[in-house]
């Protein structure tokens, strides 16, 4: 696009972002976690519950929002390269705010060694490579990039020769690279495993272009256009995992198009309700300071496990009060859904007063 041009902004996308966040702090701060609800836990290895859809969500709602923001019209060379730069600044910002959050981490839980990876950072490395893609690649050249990323990932996987925990090939290029930084190492066989690792960002990527993709249906084409995509991209995962099975910590390709396709039909949902139909959109001020209520929730978490205060909530008040009627699964989520409805309250007070913190 233009570089004076603004770009189109549906509330849906707002509202999706904000749904996948405030889905994110749910299952990621339980009152306790030895009492969890199985659909609030991430698969043990293949499969895919309804926790393992919020961060390819995540990701396909940043592959939406770069379609709406830059593939709008042709920019100029100049005009290009000034997007292409504050792109990749962007993504330099959200590295350092998630290795950032990594140091806190460690100070908080007493952790030896340091993470480089993580949440923020595939985001950042997902936002930059997309955007460059949408910059510089016609909508032909992004598909046969989607393409090429999940059958070469694919290909990837099957020379390596498992798909089991700490065998499969991407486990053991994380282990070869992160050793002890790894999210899991296991020094006396140097095996290790890094769910946000270098070679599963490649099919995360392609979930991102694939939010590219429907950004433009959804601009273009609707309700109507997103429903079909969002089906033949279930069908297309759904098939894929007969050869291949769903699979987070790897994110194999029948992942990334399955979750996808549940993206996509989300996103039509809330397309038709609040674009649409003009209801109010409930959660869209989580989305419009996604990155602030992430980052800001685990700085808090953290401090509060490092003086002592978040067993000693959950402990002290939650736990005696709905333990003991409703069992302590429903006390934990009960604490989660005080910590949700804690950041949703200040995010929404930050967009009344028109406060918006942009990466």
């Amino acid at each position: 696009m233009n570089a004076g041009e603004r770009p189109q902004r549906f509330t849906s996308v707002d509202v999706l972002r904000g749904w996948a966040v405030a889905a994110m702090l749910l299952v990621n701060y339980p009152g306790d976690w030895g009492s969890i609800y199985a659909p609030l836990e991430h698969a043990a290895w293949h499969g895919c519950t309804l926790t393992d859809l919020i961060f390819p969500t995540f990701l396909f709602v940043v592959g939406v929002s770069i379609a709406l923001r830059l593939s709008r019209a042709t920019p100029s060379q100049a005009e290009r390269r000034a997007l292409l730069g504050k792109a990749w600044m962007r993504a330099l910002r959200l590295l350092a705010i998630g290795m950032l959050l990594n140091l806190v981490a460690m100070w908080a839980y007493d952790i030896a060694a340091f993470r480089p990876w993580g949440v923020l950072q595939r985001i950042g490395l997902c936002f930059g490579a997309a955007a460059t893609a949408v910059l510089y690649l016609r909508t032909r050249g992004q598909w046969r990039c989607i393409v090429a990323l999940l059958l070469g990932y694919w290909a990837l996987l099957v020379a390596g020769g498992s798909l089991e925990p700490w065998h499969n090939i991407a486990s053991r290029v994380d282990a070869w690279m992160l050793g002890a930084h790894a999210y899991k190492f296991d020094a006396a066989t140097g095996l290790g495993h890094e769910p946000e690792g270098v070679l599963s960002t490649l099919p995360a990527l392609a979930t991102t272009l694939l939010g590219v993709r429907a950004g433009v249906v959804l601009r273009e084409r609707g309700t109507r256009g997103l429903l079909l995509f969002g089906v033949a991209a279930l069908a297309v995962g759904g098939a894929w995992s007969l050869l291949l099975p769903w699979n987070k910590n790897l994110w194999t390709p029948s992942y990334a198009v399955w979750t996808a396709g549940w993206a996509t039909l989300l996103l039509a949902l809330c397309h038709w309700l609040f674009d649409v139909r003009g209801w109010r959109p409930f959660g869209r001020s989580m989305g419009i300071n996604a990155i602030t209520a992430y980052a800001g929730s685990w700085v808090m978490a953290c401090l509060l496990e490092r003086f002592g205060v978040f067993g000693a909530l959950y402990r002290g008040v939650l736990q005696p009060a709905i333990g003991p009627l409703l069992g302590d699964k429903a006390a934990s989520l009960a604490f989660a859904f005080a910590f949700v409805a804690f950041w949703s309250l200040l995010m929404w007070a930050m967009a009344k007063r028109g406060i918006r913190i942009s990466v």
